[in-house]
This record gives C-alpha cells, structure tokens and sequence, in this order.
C-alpha cells in the first residue's frame, strides 16, 4: 500500500517525510473526512433542502483535500535545496545567501497548508448544520485533525524562518503564520465542542 510505505519512509532516519508532509496528510484527511459527510447527506430527502449546498461542499471539500495531498509531495521537495544548503562549507562565501534562498523555499509548503486549511473550518461550520446527523462525529475529528494539522504546519515554518537573516521578512511571515494557525484553531476547537456537546 502507497500509504503504508510513507508511513514507514515517515519512520526512518531520512529527514524527508517529515512533520511538514505528516501535516500536510492530516490536513488533507481533515478535508477528506468534511467531503465522506457530504457525500453521506448527498440525496437525502431530510436534507433536500441543503441539498445544493451540500453539493457545493463536496466539491470544495475534494478541492481542499487534493491540494493539501500534494502539499505532501511539495513539502519534501521544498527540504531539498536547504539540505544541499547545509552541507556547503561554512567558509564559502555564497553560502549565507543559498542557504537564506532554500530557507525561504522551505518555509513556503507550510505557509501553504495553513492557507489551505485556513478554507475548511466555515465548511466544517456548516456541515454541523447542514449535514447527516449520523456522521457528526466525523465533522468533530475533521475539526480535531484541521486543528492538529494546523499546528504542525506552523511549527514546520518556524524552524526555518527562526533561521533567516532577514529578521523582518521572517517576522512577517511567523505573524501571517500564527494569525492563520489561531483561526484555524480556534474556530475548529468550537467545531469540536458544539460535536461533542451534541454527542453526551
């Protein structure tokens, strides 16, 4: 199974998976798990009349899932250049300005998740109010996940960016960053509070 092998490449020493891909694959379930509530409510007579509603968010849902399963790929891929950039000499002259550049690029796939993810919890929002009743504990666990996955996103930003020398471009992008990572988080955790008050 693809998956598994991830999982097991997420495991090893390589330093590529890491917590920005992993954060990246909970994002996209947190998306995909918002999408299984659409589909699960999809045509049914009690909900008809959210039924174009629902249709939406099933396509923005499979939108946002998409984009976050290739920001696994992206996040990787981002590692690559600072990798080679760690291992110039430190006596060569070109090496802080590769190293700032590959920084930067390496700080961009976080920055990324968390804009996605930024776009699922008014949708998670919503199914609470428009979905199946018999899936609500998935739109807590999208909500659990969207939150978790926000964090790591913005942790995976911070390591790079507390490394740049541009302290002003790095201040900026940690703002935007935490910004985004206490929307996310706090409008997720109301998402799971309303679930799990529903579920007792």
């Amino acid at each position: 199974m693809e998956l598994y092998n991830w999982v097991k490449d997420l495991s090893s020493a390589s330093p590529a998976p890491g917590g920005g891909g992993a954060s990246a694959l909970v994002g996209a379930l947190a998306a995909a798990l918002g999408s299984m509530v659409g589909h699960l409510t999809d045509g049914k007579k009690k909900y008809a009349a959210y039924q174009q509603d629902i249709l939406r968010i099933m396509e923005e849902t499979g939108l946002l899932t998409d984009k976050l399963f290739a920001l696994i790929e992206k996040d990787a891929e981002a590692f690559v250049p600072l990798s080679k950039a760690y291992g110039i000499p430190k006596e060569d002259p070109s090496r802080g300005e590769v190293l700032e550049s590959a920084l930067r690029v390496a700080a961009e796939p976080p920055m990324e998740i968390l804009e996605t993810l930024a776009e699922l919890p008014s949708v998670l929002e919503e199914l609470l109010e428009k979905g199946s009743r018999l899936a609500i504990s998935d739109v807590g666990c999208s909500a659990v996940f969207c939150a978790s996955a926000s964090q790591g996103a913005l942790l995976n930003l911070l390591v790079n960016t507390r490394l740049m020398a541009d302290k002003d471009y790095a201040a900026a992008q940690n703002a935007k960053a935490e910004a985004l990572d206490l929307e996310i988080r706090s409008r997720c955790e109301a998402v799971y509070a309303r679930v799990k008050e529903a579920l007792v």
